[in-house]
């Protein structure tokens, strides 16, 4: 089963830090105003008119604007766009560059990279990716230097940002346009090897890379070139006023800053290799690299050589014209396709379209209800309004009513109370008057209910106690003279008591002479 292809979906918001834009601010690669864009909540790229998609590894690593004619040709070649390349491929086509540039004193050759370098494709048998998804790779043939660089590198794909697209006097784009959801698609040219007559075009300069591999005490490696590169402060990848064979040091004007400092640029190598903190950083190249002041060795031979080896790699791709165009022809009826699928889309989308003009409408209809529920809210106002009038009429009643009680209790009681804490609230400080005379007036009446039951059995002794209060002080309190009967009563049993006794004395007595003295 052919392994899932990403697409856009591989794509997440940028996650550069605060490190990664001091490195590159070092590296003077953001000195230049607006040479550098960052993404701000996007999580897919949208690069900004003139800007095209980078990464903090690629630009770390050699890569900057104008980019070199050898990279762009490469990703002609290879049908390739710059987030298709992973940090390793970007480094080893700087180290490339560098090489011919520095160390052979020819401009980059495509027939000796094909003699050293091919590409394939990256992923896993169920997953391929589309950043990242082809890699550089040595071929195992080729007797080439040992770069040591990282099985991986741990997330630069989160690292993207916008890097300014400059055409470097072309008319055409010096960077292909990005677009993300382009597959990739493998070319034959990915593992072209060069041709017969390339390979004796380019033996002299495999002989030379093999000499500065294994001469004695000399010996050139991987990591001198990275050095190199890093410490020239000039971009392998960046296309430049002059080549390297004519470097003239600090005062270059290919150069992006000032020297890195020692631990700086030791940090950057180990970095972008597999070098740890044991492994020594070398401080400079065994061989000597030519520059201005080391000038190439019978420049006109260096010359011709370059220009035929070019020669014969240019050829071989002219001759290839046919196979570029049967190619040229498969992607135009890619695009067809493509076009019919956009006008399939373009008719969903006319239909999405009706669809939603009815929303619309319904949404006017909808529209119309909405002062109708306006009227009505008034109204509910209103009525709320109305009813907060009436309840405060009628607390302010009730107030009148409690305040009324209270002042008839200070009549009744001849007390008038003050409270302690009131709570500034009209009805609320009427009702704690009322409970503090009613809480008076219940002490009040318990204290005349113990003394009237203690009367009672004197006044009434014949008569069985009410239950109730009132009905006990209605007892007290009857139409006749409850005094004026007592003391009817008093004299009645006193007289009844006379009587008793003069019975018992045997005397007798006028009792005509008793009645007058009673009365």
């Amino acid at each position: 089963m052919a392994a899932a292809d990403l697409g856009t979906a591989e794509w997440e918001r940028s996650k550069i830090t605060n490190q990664d834009l001091n490195l590159l601010k070092k590296l003077g690669i953001t000195t230049k105003p607006k040479a550098v864009c960052f993404p701000s909540e996007e999580s897919y790229p949208a690069p900004p008119m003139g800007y095209r998609v980078s990464f903090v590894d690629h630009l770390i690593r050699g890569l900057s604007t104008p980019i070199h004619p050898f990279l762009r040709g490469l990703l002609f070649v290879y049908g390739l766009q710059l987030h298709h390349l992973t940090p390793n491929s970007i480094l080893h086509i700087s180290i490339f560059i560098t090489l011919c540039e520095a160390f052979l004193g020819v401009s980059p050759n495509w027939a000796l990279w094909k003699r050293i370098f091919f590409c394939r494709r990256n992923g896993s048998p169920n997953v391929a990716y589309n950043i990242g998804g082809v890699v550089i790779s040595i071929r195992s043939t080729a007797d080439y230097f040992d770069v040591k660089l990282p099985d991986s590198v741990q997330g630069w794909r989160k690292r993207w940002l916008y890097i300014r697209e400059e055409n470097d006097g072309c008319l055409e784009d010096n960077i292909p346009p990005f677009d993300g959801a382009e597959k990739i698609l493998r070319r034959r040219s990915w593992d072209a090897e060069a041709t017969e007559e390339e390979r004796t075009s380019t033996e002299a300069l495999m002989t030379r890379i093999h000499e500065l591999q294994n001469t004695r005490g000399k010996e050139l490696s991987g990591i001198q070139i990275i050095v190199y590169f890093l410490k020239s402060r000039v971009q392998p990848l960046q296309a430049r006023k002059f080549p390297l064979w004519k470097y003239t040091g600090n005062e270059d004007v290919d150069r992006l800053s000032v020297d890195l400092e020692v631990k700086d640029l030791e940090r950057l190598v180990r970095k972008i290799t597999s070098l740890s903190k044991k492994d020594s950083i070398p401080s400079s190249c065994r061989v000597k690299p030519y520059s201005a002041t080391h000038a190439l060795p019978k420049p006109v031979i260096k010359d011709l050589l370059r220009i035929g080896a070019q020669f014969v790699g240019y050829r071989e791709y002219a001759n290839k014209t046919e196979e570029k165009l049967a190619e040229a022809n498969d992607r135009a009826n890619t695009l067809a396709q493509q076009l019919e699928q956009s006008e399939k889309a373009r008719k969903k989308a006319e239909l999405d379209a009706v669809d939603a003009r009815a929303e619309a409408d319904k949404a006017k209809a909808d529209a119309a209800g909405v002062e109708d529920l306006r009227k009505r809210l008034h109204t509910a106002e209103t009525s709320l309004s109305d009813h907060i009038a009436a309840r405060s009429a009628r607390e302010e009643a009730i107030r009148k009513r409690l305040t009324t009680q209270s002042r008839r209790f200070v009549a009744r009681t001849a007390q008038e109370f003050q409270l302690d804490e009131p709570a500034n609230d009209p009805l609320l400080d009427a009702l704690s008057f009322l409970e503090v005379h009613g809480s008076e007036a219940r002490e009040g009446i318990d204290q005349a209910k113990a003394g009237l039951s203690r009367l009672f059995p004197y006044f009434f002794p014949k008569k069985e106690e009410p239950a109730t209060f009132l009905d006990l002080a209605k007892c007290f309190n009857p139409s006749e003279d409850l005094g004026l009967r007592v003391r009817h009563e008093n004299m009645k049993i006193a007289v009844e008591n006379t009587v008793a006794l003069v019975a018992d004395s045997q005397q007798s007595i006028d009792w005509s002479k008793v009645g007058t003295l009673i009365r």
